[in-house]
C-alpha cells in the first residue's frame, strides 16, 4: 500500500495557497520554466502578485538572480493585464541564514520557515488576519483533502460568475434603441419633406443649448435619437450594433440601459455647455458605451487584456482624434459621454468584481460630474 509523504515545505505551501485563494481572492498563474514555485495573481489587491518559492537560496548571487527572474515575470503579467503598476509579495521558504534580504522597489521579500505565530507575524502586517485564517490543525491527508475541497469550491464559485457574465444572452435593449433611431429618422425625413434639415431636427427635439437653458431639458435625451442624414444614421447604428450588443451581454439589460441613457444625457450636457449649434446623434451615448467597456475590460483584464490594449483603447483614441481633426463632429458630446459611461458603470457595478465601496465612489463621482455640468449650463 502506497503512503503519501508530505514534507514540511509542502504543508506550508498548501496552507499559504489555501489562504491566498480562499481568503484573499488570488488566482493561480501558470509560469513556464519554474520549478517548486507557486505564483498567484489578484489585480485588485495591494500586492498584485504573491509568489511562494520552495527552492533553497544559498547565496547573495542566487538571491539577486531570483529577483531578476521575478521582475521579468512581473513585466509579462503587467503587459498581459494592462496594469499601470505591478508589485509582488515574495515568500521564501528556504534561505541561507547568512543572506540579508533586501526589498526591491516593487518586491517585498520575506522568509517563512514555519506556520506558527512567531513566523506568521511577518505576514500579518501585510495581510491582517492571516494568523487566524490559516489552516493549522489539519495534517497529512486531511490537509490535502481540506485544501483541495476549499480551493475547488472557490474556483467553482468564480467560474459561475465568469460564465454568468460572458455566456451569450438574448439582446433586446440595443436593438430597441436602434429601432427608435430608425423610426425617428424617417419621421424627421417626412417632417423635413424629403430631407433631415435643421428645421425638422429642431422641431423633433435636437440638442439646443439655448432651448435647454430655457427649460426644454428633454432635448438632452431626444436629440441623441435623431440623426442628420442616412450616413450619420448608418455609422452610429453600426457602432451601436457592434459595441452595444457586447456590452449588453456583459452587464445585463437594466445596467446597459442605465449606462446608455446617462451617457447620452452627459454627452448632451457637455455639448450644450460649450456649443451653441444644434447637435444630434447617438455618438455621445456610444462613446459612453466605450467608456463602460473600458471600465469593464480593466476589471476583467486578466481575460480581456489584449482586447483592451489592442482594440478598445485605440478605438477611443482614434475616434477622439478624428473628432478634433474633422469638422461637423460634436467631439464635446463624445468626451462627455465617455466620462459619463465610465462613471455610470462604476456606480452600477460589475457582477463579481465591484465592491460596495467602489459603487459608492462611483455614485458620488457621477453625481458630482452631472451636477457640475448642470450648474455650469443653467447658471
Amino acid at each position: 500500500m502506497n503512503t503519501i509523504t508530505i514534507t514540511k515545505k509542502d504543508e506550508i505551501v498548501m496552507r499559504l495557497v489555501h489562504y491566498f485563494i480562499t481568503e484573499e481572492n488570488y488566482t493561480p498563474i501558470i509560469v513556464h520554466g519554474v520549478k517548486d514555485e507557486v505564483w498567484l495573481e489578484n489585480s485588485e489587491a495591494k500586492y498584485k502578485i504573491v509568489r511562494i518559492n520552495s527552492n533553497y537560496i544559498h547565496n547573495e548571487e542566487q538571491f539577486k538572480t531570483d529577483l531578476f527572474k521575478i521582475k521579468n515575470v512581473m513585466r509579462q503579467i503587467k503587459k498581459k493585464t494592462v496594469s499601470f503598476s505591478m508589485n509582488a509579495f515574495n515568500i521564501f521558504l528556504d534561505v541561507n541564514d547568512e543572506i540579508h534580504l533586501e526589498d526591491d522597489k516593487n518586491i517585498k521579500s520575506i522568509v517563512l520557515k514555519d506556520i506558527n505565530n512567531k513566523e506568521t507575524n511577518k505576514i500579518e502586517k501585510f495581510f491582517p488576519g492571516i494568523e487566524n485564517k490559516l489552516l493549522k490543525e489539519e495534517k497529512g491527508l486531511d490537509l490535502i483533502i481540506n485544501v483541495t475541497e476549499d480551493i475547488n469550491a472557490k474556483t467553482e464559485k468564480n467560474n459561475r460568475i465568469y460564465e454568468a457574465t460572458f455566456k451569450p444572452k438574448r439582446i433586446i435593449v440595443t436593438y430597441v434603441i436602434m429601432a427608435i433611431c430608425v423610426f425617428l429618422f424617417f419621421v424627421s425625413f417626412i417632417v423635413g419633406k424629403g430631407e433631415t434639415d435643421a428645421y425638422a431636427l429642431n422641431l423633433l427635439g435636437a440638442v439646443s443649448s439655448s432651448a435647454i437653458r430655457n427649460g426644454q431639458i428633454w432635448r438632452l435625451l431626444t436629440g441623441t435619437f435623431l440623426h442628420a442624414g442616412i450616413i450619420h444614421l448608418f455609422v452610429n447604428l453600426y457602432s451601436l450594433c457592434i459595441i452595444g450588443t457586447q456590452l449588453e451581454n456583459f452587464v445585463g439589460k437594466k445596467k446597459f440601459l442605465t449606462i446608455y441613457l446617462i451617457s447620452a444625457i452627459s454627452g448632451s450636457l457637455m455639448s450644450s455647455l460649450f456649443s451653441l449649434s444644434l447637435s444630434v446623434g447617438a455618438s455621445g451615448a456610444i462613446f459612453g458605451l466605450l467608456g463602460s467597456m473600458l471600465y469593464f475590460g480593466y476589471h476583467y483584464r486578466l481575460y480581456l487584456g489584449n482586447v483592451l490594449r489592442a482594440q478598445i483603447v485605440p478605438l477611443i483614441l482614434m475616434n477622439l482624434f478624428l473628432g478634433f481633426m474633422l469638422t461637423g463632429i460634436d467631439n464635446l458630446a463624445h468626451i462627455g459621454g465617455l466620462i459619463g459611461g465610465y462613471l455610470t458603470t462604476m456606480a452600477v457595478g460589475i457582477h463579481g468584481k465591484s465592491s460596495k465601496s467602489d459603487q459608492l465612489n462611483g455614485y458620488i463621482a457621477l453625481v458630482i460630474y452631472l451636477a457640475f455640468l448642470s450648474i455650469m449650463l443653467f447658471r
